[in-house]
């Protein structure tokens, strides 16, 4: 009995011991923990606080296409996704806020008129069809280190522009808006089947030396560029020495080829960049031994706001207002009344 008795002591004070082991480094840390810790829980530092609108936008619900689903989110947040993907965040603060309005702008036009995707959706991410759009997550991703910063500076833009259209005659505007001009935007009528009275050939102050691939060239051997072309337009008769293939160039207020004798058959300047997959429709070109080579100035269509331009504007003392209204001519910038239409509209 004895020994039982000796070995249950034992137990008891290893007991006893264990629990000061674990016990004892608690009691030492828990009434100091805000002081090692911090009183909050630590930050993720992959993705900082939900984006919280301001009033005029966070009032719109729109139904985004985002592949083959269609997303709701508001205004707001989906302008932010546009800015993350449309315009490089190291920008100036007001070039950042003329990028958040003329997105703004642009929605609503779609939204107004219609848009791309019926009763489907307002508006989608597919840049070639509507504007593009990264997600937080990936657009943290691309930036790195500059995540934080760079997530702060596209939020505050919108949050800042909260609400502001550009409108011409009191309704938004096709705010179309491109990458970097050859020193002068085109108009519209220049690039598309219509002009717009907005849409007009503007000065464009391009800072060339900082903007990548401003002046870029394109080689093709000449079954290449007859793939490409008779792509677009079979009856081009690409016989003969490649020197004869483009002829009569009209290049237009800007510089950019608008027309261009092809095979004997008139192309768009447009319709050429965009088969042969040039940055611009400012091009020349030269066939240097077995090959055409095309020398092309900026990126873009050429109309409407050149990013790049809008940037360097910035760094020169430009605010976003005077930004957009040298880059559309005739507007004015404002909260817009018809916004009131698209409020909550998702609330039954």
């Amino acid at each position: 009995m004895k020994r039982r008795s000796q070995i249950r002591q034992s137990i008891a004070v290893s007991a006893v011991l264990m629990v000061l082991l674990f016990a004892l480094p608690l009691a030492v840390i828990v009434p100091f923990r805000e002081e090692l810790f911090g009183g909050e829980r630590a930050a993720d530092e992959t993705e900082g606080e939900p984006f919280v609108p301001g009033e005029a936008d966070g009032g719109v619900t729109l139904r985004v296409l985002d592949g083959e689903e269609v997303r709701e989110m508001t205004l707001g947040e989906y302008l932010v996704g546009v800015v993350r993907a449309e315009m490089p965040a190291s920008f100036q603060q007001e070039a950042l806020k003329a990028q958040a309005v003329a997105a703004r702008t642009y929605t609503l036009y779609k939204m107004e008129t219609g848009g791309n995707h019926g009763s489907a959706a307002d508006i989608c991410t597919d840049p070639t069809c509507c504007q593009a759009y990264s997600s937080e997550e990936r657009a943290r991703a691309n930036w790195g280190e500059e995540a934080g910063a760079n997530e702060e500076k596209v939020e505050t833009a919108v949050r800042d522009t909260d609400g502001q259209v550009i409108q011409y005659d009191g309704e938004p505007i096709l705010a179309v808006f491109h990458s970097c001009s050859a020193g002068q935007t085109r108009a519209a009528g220049e690039v598309w089947l219509h002009d717009l009275p907005y849409l007009q050939s503007v000065s464009s102050p391009e800072d060339t030396e900082a903007i990548p691939n401003y002046y870029s060239r394109a080689e093709f051997t000449a079954e290449e560029f007859r793939t490409r072309v008779l792509a677009v337009r079979p009856e081009a008769d690409l016989s003969g020495p490649m020197s004869g293939w483009l002829q009569s160039a009209v290049t237009d207020s800007a510089g950019s080829v608008e027309t261009v004798t092809v095979g004997g058959t008139a192309m768009k300047g447009s319709t050429l960049r965009s088969a042969l997959g040039l940055r611009s429709a400012c091009f020349t070109w030269e066939v240097q031994g077995e090959k055409l080579v095309f020398f092309v100035t900026g990126y873009g269509h050429g109309v409407g706001m050149s990013q790049y331009g809008a940037d360097r504007m910035a760094r020169e003392g430009a605010d976003f207002r005077e930004i957009l209204t040298h880059y559309y001519t005739g507007v004015t910038v404002g909260p817009w009344k018809g916004l009131d239409s698209f409020t909550n509209r998702a609330e039954p």
